[in-house]
């Protein structure tokens, strides 16, 4: 009788363990959305701005590729300017090419 007794005690206490409930970690943050971070308008000083070999581009497509790419990986120059991007094509073409390229170079 008393072997049943402790072979209870020790079940109930096995399934009390169980049953201990612990908090769930929280949702992570999602990371700021670096296209709509804003930086002042104009090209970059040229001693910051990161250096791309683009001979032949037009200079627009030249700003925007640097823009686009910079956006892709994140960094602190990544920037989209958003009147120029839908006002200018060549802007526009440059933009999408650096974002696309970068982006596929990351992963």
């Amino acid at each position: 009788m008393l072997r049943v007794n402790v072979v209870m005690v020790i079940i109930a206490l096995l399934a009390g363990c169980t049953m201990v409930k612990r908090p769930l970690p929280g949702p992570a943050q999602p990371a700021p959305d670096p296209v709509v971070q804003q930086r002042p308008p104009g090209p970059l000083p040229p001693s910051t701005r990161p250096a791309y070999n683009l001979a032949g581009y037009p200079k627009a497509a030249q700003e925007g590729y640097v823009d686009g790419c910079e956006t892709a990986k994140q960094s602190a120059y990544g920037f989209k300017d958003k009147k120029r991007y839908a006002a200018d094509t060549q802007y526009q073409m440059g933009w999408n090419d650096g974002f696309s390229i970068c982006r596929g170079k990351r992963q």
